[in-house]
């Protein structure tokens, strides 16, 4: 999702993919945490397997959500800002 997408999208379009991406983003992150105890383990206890790099493998998918989180996030300042300003100079 690049920024230009978002800047295409409403408000609520922007709060409601940042409340998603939110979601799965601690969701993955939980279950990467979880995963990579369980290879820990497992590594120790029957040694190397094909299965041990899936986590690893997801772990972009996580860093390109959180990136993506921090784009919405820009984009709703960017936006609050101008609506700070533009009502500021209707007030003065």
């Amino acid at each position: 999702m690049g920024n230009n997408k978002f800047s295409e999208m409403t408000k609520e379009e922007l709060i409601k993919n940042q409340k998603t991406l939110t979601g799965v983003a601690y969701g993955l992150g939980v279950m990467l945490f979880l995963c990579f105890a369980a290879n820990i383990f497992l590594v120790f206890k029957k040694g190397f397997s094909a299965l041990t790099v899936i986590p690893i493998a997801l772990v972009p998918v996580l860093i390109l959500n959180i990136s993506s989180l921090k784009a919405i996030k820009k984009e709703l300042e960017s936006r609050n800002n101008v609506d700070e300003n533009s009502s500021k100079s209707h007030e003065g």
